[in-house]
């Protein structure tokens, strides 16, 4: 007599980063994990000992791992741009948060036996870097033998005049883009010579900036601080948003799907520079190419108007609209065409085998 059959036993492949993520929050309190960081909010800091005069500031938490071969190879950039890339990507994460001040960064390096010292020394030298020009200090970290490198880093950060959430967009708000997206994916296609500059008719400066764009990637600190000076006066602080590591299209999603809006963008204002616009591959790669690290915020029309004029390099990229999707139905269309958008624009997914 023949016993049940086992059912499969369910893989990483088979739920795919996001429903990782969705399983791994009913470990935390509701809502912890819907943001690019942790949001500790009870002042007991500055309770124990915080800066006399300053009002307590809430305490905010990060971490982010960058594996060899998956984040990062030697073909694309050198140990000092790791440790700037390393160290920005998890800032990236503060700033989309609204933080304003860095506290500091803890480092976990995994590395086998037969790695350089130079190596290891380039890469805290880029750490290091990053945090002389953003603040923060390194705090620490461990470091283990493997059979790969591994960077796990930490950021801690203070958040300035309020929290940016993905949940708080509302129905009527503008997105708005701090910068442009796709010059990332054209450095990385650049240095792996996917793309013949020249035959591709790219300017020399825009493939610096694209390699730069690539490897010393800016957190965007400076839009948050364009936040708290356009407020409108009397109005309350509500900024839905997140930041745009992960492609424009996925971020534009994230906010949409945690707010209970559908996302309409529009094609003619996508923040796409002249020259990547000339490419076949460039609005793909602005809506999904990723790892811009721009932030991508949805913000009531006054205030959105307010920050346009106040952040140069900002625009306009759609608005969030009371159509809830329903089963099947997508969270993410054009305002301006009837032709689907690309595809392949849902950005970088672990665990894909």
């Amino acid at each position: 007599m023949e016993g049940p059959l086992e059912q499969p036993v369910e893989r990483l492949a088979d739920l795919g980063e996001w429903e990782l993520l969705r399983r791994l929050a009913r470990y935390a309190p509701p809502g912890q994990f819907d943001d690019d960081a942790a949001l500790i909010a009870d002042g007991q800091d500055a309770a124990q000992g915080g800066i006399a005069g300053r009002r307590p500031a809430d305490l905010v938490v990060n971490t982010d791992v960058l594996v060899e071969g998956i984040h990062f190879s030697d073909a694309t950039m050198g140990p000092e741009d790791l440790g700037w890339r390393a160290s920005a990507a998890n800032l990236s994460d503060l700033a989309a948060m609204g933080c304003s001040e860095v506290v500091g960064l803890t480092v976990g390096l995994v590395a086998p036996a037969r790695t350089p010292w130079p190596w290891v020394a380039g890469v805290y030298d880029g750490l290091r870097q990053s945090l002389d020009h953003y603040g923060g200090t390194l705090l620490g970290g461990d470091c283990s033998g493997g059979g790969q490198r591994l960077l796990a880093v930490t950021a801690l950060g203070r958040l300035g005049r309020g929290p940016i959430r993905r949940r708080d967009g509302r129905t009527g708000d503008w997105l708005v883009s701090t910068g442009p997206h796709g010059l990332s994916r054209l450095g990385l296609a650049l240095l792996l010579g996917e793309l013949d500059p020249v035959a591709a008719g790219l300017e020399a400066d825009l493939c610096r900036r694209a390699i730069t764009a690539h490897q010393r990637p800016r957190p965007r600190f400076d839009a948050v601080a364009g936040l708290e000076a356009s407020q409108p006066a009397g109005s309350p602080w509500r900024v839905g948003g997140t930041d745009s590591s992960d492609g424009l299209a996925a971020a534009v999603v994230a906010i949409a799907r945690a707010s209970g809006c559908r996302a309409r963008l529009e094609r003619r204002s996508l923040p796409l520079i002249p020259g990547l616009a000339a490419l076949a591959s460039g609005e793909a790669w602005c809506l999904g190419g990723g790892e811009d690290f721009e932030l991508v915020l949805a913000l009531a029309p006054d205030w959105a108007e307010a920050l346009l004029a106040a952040l140069p390099g900002s625009q306009r990229i759609g608005a969030l609209v009371a159509e809830p999707a329903a089963a099947g139905e997508a969270w993410l269309a054009w305002a301006d065409s009837d032709d689907p958008l690309p595809e392949g624009i849902a950005g970088f997914c672990h665990f894909q085998l």
